[in-house]
């Protein structure tokens, strides 16, 4: 199954001042990487996806964190959740929303 991914305001908005940041630019291939991969299979290996349980998402959705990065100082994380919630009658393709492209603190 793929997914369709949406993104909160907020989300977009620090993906687009990533993408801008020339001293950031290896960090920001990582998060597009990650967010193909989230596209393909949420739960892949190299993104340690886990439910993140001090945050709801939109109408109290569950919350994941996925590693865009890892072993890296301030390493890039996707908060995200499966919202809107897929519908029996569609197809094969999901819906993630993603919350928040943030620096590990």
């Amino acid at each position: 199954m793929s997914f369709e991914l949406i993104y909160t305001e907020e989300a977009q908005k620090q993906f687009d001042e990533l993408s801008k940041d020339r001293n950031l630019q290896k960090r920001f291939r990582a998060v597009v990487k990650a967010l193909r991969f989230l596209t393909d299979n949420p739960a892949h290996p190299s993104l340690n996806t886990h439910k993140y349980d001090s945050l709801k998402g939109p109408e109290g959705a569950e919350v994941f964190e996925a590693y865009a990065e890892n072993n890296t100082p301030a390493a890039y994380r996707i908060f995200w959740s499966y919202y809107p919630p897929k519908s029996s009658e569609e197809g094969s393709i999901g819906t993630i929303t993603v919350l928040a492209i943030t620096p590990h603190p």
